[in-house]
């Protein structure tokens, strides 16, 4: 979603991921402009200094030098989610004169404002449709990280 809000105000985005995976469905789905797979070193060393901001939503722990390196100096970088821990250098953030922040969701005013900004702009999630009685084989496709890239399931309830 945070591509998609992104590209509303007309950013130049760049989609950054674990592996090559999510590639072809970042610019069809998301409007990305750019894809980086962070394992890649070649990759990260050609997008070095590159990023004015970057908005971190994993909830795993991962190490942040490797994307503190990716920032312009006095870039921003922003955690959504929560890791258990999260452990980088100091000397990336002193140096590159770089803001680590976090942030949580809004009240109701702020989600509201928000909720409306999407529909004007129709920016919809992505789901999967999942009926109840496959909700076994979901939660293994969930655990395995191809369920919808990662975003809302909906659960087709019968009754």
């Amino acid at each position: 979603m945070a591509v998609k809000f992104g590209k509303a105000f007309g950013l130049n985005l760049t989609v950054l991921n674990t592996s090559s995976s999510k590639k072809d469905d970042a610019p069809t789905l998301f409007g990305a402009d750019r894809f980086v797979v962070s394992k890649d070193e070649e990759q990260m060393k050609a997008s070095a200094k590159s990023f004015d901001f970057i908005i971190d939503t994993a909830s795993v722990v991962h190490p942040l030098d490797p994307y503190l390196l990716l920032l312009k100096p006095t870039g921003i970088f922003v955690i959504v989610a929560a890791p258990s821990e999260m452990k980088f250098n100091p000397i990336y953030v002193i140096m590159g004169m770089c803001t680590i922040a976090g942030t949580t969701v809004g009240g109701t005013e702020v989600t509201q404002e928000l909720l409306n900004f999407f529909a004007a702009n129709k920016i919809y999630p992505l789901i999967e449709k999942i009926p109840m009685d496959c909700i076994n084989e979901a939660y293994e496709r969930i655990m395995k990280r191809i369920l919808a890239n990662k975003h809302s399931e909906m659960i087709d309830k019968k009754y």
